[in-house]
């Protein structure tokens, strides 16, 4: 089940910690987030250390479909309606200028960067494609109506971004690697504010940035009210036709579509983790009647953590936590989310105002629709009799077959046969595996 990027790049190996280190800003996590906070800060000065629990982007980046686009489904239309027009300008604006800093930082690194432009369809609603086109443009953005794509499938029409993006991710983690201090198999158990400790060693820092995918403390910040995970299912299909540009369903439930060499990488099949869903069947149906002479090079699947509104959480993890910052939430748009990131917290402790922090700030309303659904999914898994619980807050875990995998449907977590930790928020591994159903 390893992604086809897992297969084509060699990312390099990190010794863990032992004994004591002292640095300026501790980074928690190391996936692609992680690795471009830490690239912009160590080229202001700042000094800081990455502590990933096991490898370098051996979570979310490595099984993104990495589109680098500023195009977030269907977005721009319900971000007017439920947040405001400057919200939704803000938000635009901020992810165009991730796309022009991949753009900036690709020039220097062979990654496998490629122009695109990208699509968001609709299967049947044209209002959806037109309202969306109809906001876009009086927020002044140029996107345009797209009416007949080269997909196999009937659509209602499409918004078209011009002048997106693809990459490799892991060959651009790897260039990213060089220079920084990192350690890997060092889960960070605890952090207070100025000190860390892990399994086999402190490390003292005066800020810290948590980029552990699901924010790892569990209570503090409400994230585990704020937040829901999402799997999303890939196949890698070989004799497919070759395509020209992204496309994804503008509503986020549907399929998408993207290029990687001789590849089709064919997307969709998601559903909210620990509940049933379409997965890797769902796209194997779809293969076999839109593209019969295609054949199944390789699987994977992703996990993504959405928001309350769909808008990713960077900033102070709480609201006094002005040493500790997060980024979480990014609702399976992680290249730009990782990104935007990097560059409003390297402000952040630069302490350089950025405009686009207070659309993302976590301090933000909770109240919306969202919060309900995940508080009525929490309590309903929570009274579940006579099941295995998860080691992050007791909720029961639902036997996934297709991925041999015992998964959480309040938060998110994922445990292995054997019980060990494949996803967090939950960091500790079950007592027993479990017996299977």
């Amino acid at each position: 089940m390893d992604s086809i990027w897992n297969q084509t790049a060699s990312l390099p190996r990190f010794p863990a910690l032992k004994g004591e280190v002292r640095t300026g800003v501790l980074i928690i996590g190391g996936g692609l987030t992680g690795l471009l906070c830490a690239h912009y800060l160590q080229r202001a000065g700042i000094d800081c250390v990455i502590a990933e629990q096991g490898r370098i982007c051996g979570g979310t980046t490595g099984c993104t479909t990495a589109k680098v686009t500023a195009q977030h489904g269907f977005f721009c239309a319900k971000m007017r309606r439920q947040l405001g027009s400057e919200a939704a300008k803000l938000y635009l604006q901020a992810n165009l200028n991730a796309v022009a800093a991949y753009r900036r930082l690709c020039r220097e690194i062979s990654c496998d960067f490629t122009e695109e432009d990208s699509f968001a369809y609709s299967l049947e609603d044209r209002t959806a494609v037109e309202e969306e086109l109809q906001a876009l443009q009086e927020l002044g953005y140029p996107a345009r109506l797209a009416e007949h794509l080269p997909l196999p499938i009937r659509t209602a029409g499409a918004v078209c971004f011009p002048g997106q993006a693809r990459l490799h991710p892991l060959k651009l983690a790897a260039v990213l690697t060089k220079g920084l201090t990192i350690y890997e198999h060092t889960p960070v158990l605890q952090w207070d504010g100025r000190r860390a400790l892990c399994e086999t060693g402190v490390i003292r820092a005066d800020r810290a940035i948590i980029a552990t995918h699901f924010p790892f403390q569990n209570l503090r910040g409400g994230y585990f009210i704020k937040l829901y995970q999402q799997r999303h299912y890939v196949l890698a299909l070989e004799g497919a036709p070759p395509l020209q540009g992204m496309y994804a369903d503008g509503s986020g439930n549907g399929l998408s579509f993207r290029q990687a060499g001789s590849l089709l990488l064919l997307g969709g099949g998601a559903h909210r983790t620990g509940k049933p869903g379409g997965g890797w069947q769902e796209l194997r149906r779809f293969a076999a009647e839109h593209y019969p002479g295609s054949k199944e090079v390789c699987r994977w699947a992703a996990q993504d953590c959405v928001s309350l509104d769909g808008v990713p959480y960077i900033g102070p993890f709480t609201a006094g936590s002005s040493h500790t910052l997060t980024a979480s939430g990014f609702g399976g748009w992680g290249m730009t989310g990782a990104m935007t990131a990097a560059l409003l917290l390297t402000d952040r402790i630069l302490g350089i105002p950025n405009p686009f922090a207070p659309v993302f700030s976590p301090r933000r309303s909770i109240w919306h629709r969202q919060l309900g659904l995940n508080l009525l999914e929490s309590a309903g898994h929570l009274l579940l009799p006579k099941v295995p619980r998860c080691t992050h807050m007791g909720c029961a875990l639902r036997w996934n077959a297709a991925e041999r995998s015992w998964d959480c449907a309040c938060h998110g977590s994922r445990f292995g046969e054997d019980g060990q930790v494949l996803e967090n928020p939950a960091g500790k591994h079950l007592p027993r595996p479990p017996k299977r159903p």
